[in-house]
């Protein structure tokens, strides 16, 4: 790992750092459309949800542990996998890793990995704005789940037309995983979760679909949807006080390691997402197995100096080592 200084402009996405200069239009809010087939769709979903709880005492622990890794896969595939590498450029992955975090990523069901890259790009480049996907200014339910509800507001997709995502058109693991996401998302969401423990040890398929696929789904889900709304209303900003993002330690539990919020929208190249590696993040842990494996290269990472010097300038007081 090396450190990795501001003044590298080599290695650094403007795309990812917020843009001051971005302001809202005056005047009235263009009106809210509700996308009824997505309220019908997610309220199914929360409702077998919800369902499947009930069905846990009847599951085999084989059952409820592979609901564990299934969840884990998919969860990386959000964090180590559209987040950490495909949004912000944090590290590099080689051939084999990429096509995991692809797989991984259909897992997770949560669009393909170039329409959640750009709009986490956005996020990052216009937070709290008009221009933010799941602006937290409009509430915890908008901010968690409402975003997708309804319609985005058009400075969401004007900005988003607007940013360099060549990058992302020229991995073809990206692409690939883009024009086959349907498929892949059936094979890799409900299936494959379904069909191990139905085969392997004889689970009812009935068990093996409720649990490891729709409960696990719904699980991951609420988890990377806390980042972007408990994340940016409860917790302390050791590193910036004028942001709304913050350090949530269940957030940091329930997301595998992203719940050092305040730290990441600070430092958004950071690969650790948090000053303290390992510490609470799973995700970290990770893409630290990856490069002594040899399959994950070039970890960019805050100076202590740098980080430091942020906290005296802009934190607010909370800032603790370790």
């Amino acid at each position: 790992f090396w450190d990795y200084d501001l003044t590298k402009q080599a290695f650094l996405s403007t795309e990812d750092m917020f843009d001051h200069t971005y302001k809202e239009k005056e005047g009235h809010k263009p009106p809210m459309v509700i996308v009824w087939r997505n309220v019908f769709l997610m309220t199914l979903l929360h409702i077998g949800a919800v369902y499947s709880l009930f069905l846990i005492p009847t599951a085999s622990h084989l059952t409820l542990l592979w609901s564990a890794l299934c969840f884990l896969i998919s969860a990386l595939g959000i964090t180590a996998g559209a987040h950490r590498l495909w949004s912000h450029r944090s590290y590099k992955a080689t051939l084999p890793l990429r096509i995991f975090l692809g797989a991984a990523n259909s897992m997770a069901f949560q669009n393909d990995i170039f329409e959640w890259a750009r709009d986490h790009r956005v996020h990052h480049k216009y937070s709290e704005t008009d221009a933010d996907p799941h602006n937290a200014r409009r509430g915890f339910f908008f901010a968690h789940i409402g975003w997708l509800l309804v319609r985005k507001h058009p400075d969401v997709i004007e900005k988003g037309r607007k940013l360099e995502i060549s990058d992302l058109k020229a991995d073809k693991v990206v692409m690939f995983q883009r024009k086959y996401y349907k498929p892949s998302v059936l094979l890799m969401c409900f299936f494959i979760p379904m069909f191990v423990p139905w085969y392997l040890w004889g689970e009812s398929l009935w068990v093996a679909y409720f649990i490891p696929a729709l409960l696990r789904y719904t699980l991951v889900l609420n988890a990377a949807w806390l980042v972007n709304s408990a994340a940016h209303m409860w917790g302390n900003r050791p590193y910036d006080k004028n942001i709304n993002p913050r350090e949530n330690k269940f957030v940091t539990f329930s997301a595998i390691g992203e719940g050092f919020h305040n730290y990441h929208h600070t430092f958004p190249f950071d690969y650790a997402t948090s000053e303290f590696g390992c510490k609470l993040n799973i995700t970290t842990c990770f893409i630290d197995a990856m490069c002594f494996l040899g399959l994950a290269t070039d970890c960019k990472r805050g100076s202590r100096e740098l980080v430091q010097a942020r906290v005296q300038r802009t934190g607010d007081g909370s800032h603790r080592c370790g």
